[in-house]
């Protein structure tokens, strides 16, 4: 086992899927917070970003589960009749565990960007600020993957905050500012 930075211990096993966690969730912090930020530029309404961020969550988390399960299990495919396919099939990764971990990990990272949306339906008060605590949330949610990331990779943890934080910032600035050029379509 290895010592996380917070007491915490992490098996082996559990870092084995790292690479479905953080591709998962980054991807489904962008591609959502993309559609919100796209769409707050174009000046659509809350229930369309709503619509277009749920929309996002399902369909492009699907695609993503699905595409990993298929490539790890092409990969197994690929040694099936060799002669290491009995070690290679014994440490490489469950096609299924490999999808659900992507689709879990985007969906739950996914839903942050949304958050504030959600909320604003039953409190009016955050409806101004919105897209203002998208940005904070996707902000922390990113940075947060970004840590993890870092300390099971034995990464600088604020380093990789800090990559995973600009990669997903430049993401949704292009995503804002072709809401904003397309807005009047």
């Amino acid at each position: 086992m290895k010592k996380m930075g917070f007491g915490k211990k992490i098996k082996a096993g559990e870092r084995k899927y790292l690479p479905e966690f953080v591709y998962g969730g980054i991807d489904g912090a962008v591609t959502t917070f993309a559609v919100v930020a796209g769409s707050t530029g174009a000046s659509l309404s809350s229930a369309v970003i709503l619509i277009l961020g749920f929309a996002n969550l399902i369909a492009d988390g699907f695609s993503m589960a699905v595409s990993n399960y298929l490539s790890v299990k092409s990969q197994t495919e690929l040694h099936l009749g060799h002669a290491d396919y009995k070690f290679f099939a014994r440490e490489s990764k469950h096609p299924i565990k490999a999808g659900l971990v992507t689709f879990i990990s985007f969906f739950m990272i996914g839903l942050i960007p949304l958050l504030s949306f959600v909320l604003a339906l039953k409190f009016s008060s955050i409806r101004n600020d919105q897209f203002l605590y998208s940005f904070i949330l996707t902000g922390i949610a990113l940075a947060t993957v970004g840590f993890v990331k870092g300390e099971i990779v034995k990464k600088h943890p604020l380093k990789a905050s800090i990559e995973t934080l600009v990669i997903g910032s430049i993401a949704a600035i292009l995503a804002f500012v072709i809401g904003y050029a397309l807005r009047g379509l």
